[in-house]
């Protein structure tokens, strides 16, 4: 009779735990939802750039790609003869 009781007593235990851990969670996801749609009503949202035009993609950067391959090929060539085999 005393291994019934303890196995009660645990499964009670297990309920009363896995129920707090739920009602927890549930709360928090509640309190997390509504936090989040309060902090976007007080944070206006960003204008639109008029720069770019809808439907047509922004102008690339001036990138100097060559420059850039030649720095890292000479990074690269520098690595390889530092650490040979």
């Amino acid at each position: 009779m005393l291994d019934i009781e303890l196995l009660q007593e645990g499964l009670y235990l297990m309920v009363f735990g896995m129920g707090f851990v739920f009602v927890f969670l549930t709360l928090l996801v509640i309190a997390t939802s509504l936090m989040s749609s309060f902090v976007g009503r007080l944070v206006p949202v960003p204008a639109k750039n008029e720069d770019t035009l809808p439907g047509r993609a922004p102008a690339p950067a001036q990138n100097n790609d060559d420059d850039l391959m030649v720095v890292i090929s000479a990074a690269l060539h520098r690595y390889r003869q530092r650490h040979r085999r």
